[in-house]
This record gives C-alpha cells, structure tokens and sequence, in this order.
C-alpha cells in the first residue's frame, strides 16, 4: 500500500485509534504477556518479509553497524512489548498503557546522558509531574493488590525500554528506511521473545481459536499496519503535532477499558493519569522548542 498519497494527519490519528485497541485484545488473550508478544511481533515479521523481500535489492547498502542498531532496537522493542502486555494482564489495560506512554521523558533524559542535549526548566518540570502521577498510580495499584501493583509497575518498565527502542532506532532511522528498519526491529524482537518463552517454558500452541485469532490481529492491523503507517506518519509531522495525538491512545484505551472490560478508575488515579499525560506533553515539549532555537 503507498501511504503517500493519504494525508499524514488522518493516517496518524486513524493508527492512534487502531492500537488503542491493542490492550484491550491483549487482556482478551488467554497467552501469558511474553507469547501474545511473540506471536504479535512474529506475524508482523512475516507480513512485513513480502514488502522487504520485494525490494531487497536497495538494502544492500545498508552498513552493518547500521543493521546491528536495529538489532538492539529490536532488543528493546521485545523488552517493551513483554514487560508491557504481562503487565496489562496482571492490572488491566489502562494502568500499564498510562505508564509505558511515560517513554518521552526517559527519552528526554537519554538524550541528555548519551548525545549531550541540553534540557530546560519546563522538562524537569513536567519530568517530576510524570514521575508524580505514575507514583500515584502506582500507590493506588498497590493498595488494591501486589498482583496489580506488580502489573502496572510492569508497564512502568516497560516504557524504560521503549524510550531505549527510541533512542536506538533514532540512530538507526538516519541510515535505514522504514521498511527495512521496521522489518529487522521485528525479527529481533521475535528471537528474543522466544528465547524468553523458552526460559520461562511457556507453551506456544493449546490455545482457543480466539487466542490465535487475537495474535493475528495484533500481528497485521496493530502492528504491521497501524505502526508501520504511525512511523510514516512520524517522518511527515513535527513532534510537536505527534506527541499530543499519539498521547490520545491511552486516553481511548482507558475508554474502553472502563466500557466494554468495566475497568474503573477512581479518582485518585485519574488525577495520576491526567499529571502523566501532562507531564509527558511538557517534556515533548520543551525538547522541541530547545531543538527549534537551536536551529
């Protein structure tokens, strides 16, 4: 499909309304977080082979340093998804999405250890909101039950390492298409995740029909779909425009998740929610308007 005939605006925004259903179908899926991870990644890996294999003969350029960043990214990608989706299966969906979303400020925080980039007021700012709303969820998740508390606390860490998929993959994006960079995340993502599901033992089949039928959902439209058009999306708009309309997802998802799997969040959470979303959006912003006087 060529996305570049469809308006970046639209095709972001439909992606972002896409994968917000992803924490709802992976509470549906009777796997343990690590399997519905590992078959979502390796679907997405074989639907995206059709498309790289077709035009392979462009990628023999690609440097091998710059094939062994993608390696990593998938590294951290695999990480991501497992911490994430066995949290969203211990808490729900909406706790863990709220907190793996926190990934912009480790971001931020990356980019100033590792490439040196100056941070301003308004991140350290929106840095303690976020740090504070995610202790607030984390509070409330733990005086319900260690086995939600430990669920969200998944999420949490998960968003460590998808700021590492980030920071990474940003290196790699430079030298390497979507396609290909996409395509190499995934396969990464899928030795590491069966390596998990083998140290852990968990099994990969004697699952119902609609257990696989979910892994195959999460595998094309979530992922190779909706992300693959999400990372088009990214390289068309600022991450001005991007970062409050990708930050709508979790706030969908908690939508959802209080209508159709009746998740409710009182109020002490929401207030948690709402100081993460916001602290988020601080940080992005703040990068942005350093990265815009710099230039």
């Amino acid at each position: 499909m060529n996305l570049n005939k469809y308006n970046p605006y639209f095709i972001l925004v439909v992606s972002v309304m896409t994968i917000a259903w992803s924490p709802l179908l992976t509470r549906w899926s009777e796997a343990p977080g690590v399997i519905t991870s590992f078959f979502r990644t390796f679907i997405a890996a074989v639907v995206l082979s059709v498309p790289f294999l077709r035009k392979r003969s462009f990628y023999k350029s690609i440097k091998m340093q710059h094939i062994v960043l993608a390696v990593f990214a998938g590294v951290a990608f695999a990480l991501d998804n497992a911490l994430w989706a066995t949290g969203v299966t211990l808490a729900g969906a909406s706790n863990p999405t709220f907190l793996v979303n926190t990934s912009p400020v480790w971001v931020g925080l990356g980019a100033m250890l590792f490439f040196r980039e100056q941070l301003g007021n308004r991140f350290w700012f929106g840095l303690v909101l976020a740090i504070a709303g995610s202790a607030l969820i984390l509070e409330v998740d733990w005086s319900y039950s260690v086995i939600s508390g430990t669920g969200s606390l998944y999420g949490l860490m998960g968003g460590f390492f998808y700021a590492g998929f980030l920071l990474v993959g940003q290196k790699a994006r430079y030298h390497i298409d979507t396609v290909p960079f996409f395509f190499i995340v995934l396969c990464s993502s899928s030795c590491v995740l069966g390596i998990l599901t083998l140290i852990f033992r968990y099994p990969i089949s004697g699952y119902s029909t609609s257990t696989y039928l979910i892994f195959v959902l999460l595998g094309t439209i979530m992922t190779a779909g909706a992300w693959l058009a999400i990372t088009y999306a990214l390289g068309k708009l600022s991450a001005a425009i991007v970062a409050p309309i990708m930050l709508g997802q979790p706030v969908i998802t908690a939508v959802l998740a209080h209508y159709i799997l009746l998740e409710k969040l009182d109020r002490w959470q929401i207030m948690g929610a709402v100081a993460v979303l916001i602290g988020v959006l601080l940080t992005q912003s703040a990068r942005t308007f350093l990265s815009k006087r710099e230039y």
